[in-house]
């Protein structure tokens, strides 16, 4: 003989999977570049201010006091042969030439009215100039 049988249900969190990611984009991870929680909450909200697009695209060019530089800006769609890495809640957009310059890259906020905003904190820079915007490998 069996015992009662127990007609509650478990409560499931629906999970939603995030969209597929277009033809030719791939998905990275925070080893690539990673945001702390304070940079993350700053993207967000500039995203939802200047409705620019959904992504942050970080991208480094040649410039700058120490021969190359970091660019952000927002993008609504990826590119072909982006990386895309999700940290702090943020989509980040990265090509892959940059991507071979930001390998363990961690970028942060501060509000601080003296040297704030955002940081880069890049593994690969041999120097970088005391504004944090441009670097040398």
């Amino acid at each position: 003989m069996s015992g009662p049988v127990s007609t509650a249900t478990t409560a499931t969190t629906a999970t939603t999977a995030p969209p597929p990611l277009p033809e030719g984009v791939r998905e990275g991870n925070e080893n690539l570049v990673r945001l702390t929680p304070d940079a993350g909450l700053k993207v967000a909200a500039l995203v939802a201010r200047e409705q620019a697009g959904a992504y942050l695209r970080i991208a480094i060019a040649g410039g700058g006091c120490n021969g190359l530089s970091y660019k952000l800006r927002f993008t609504p769609e990826l590119r072909r042969g982006d990386i895309l890495v999700r940290s702090a809640g943020v989509p980040v957009a990265v090509d892959p030439k940059t991507a071979l310059y930001l390998k363990g890259t961690v970028l942060d906020y501060s509000s601080k009215m003296v040297a704030g905003g955002f940081k880069f904190s890049n593994p690969n820079a041999k120097a970088s100039c005391s504004c944090g915007e441009s670097f040398s490998v």
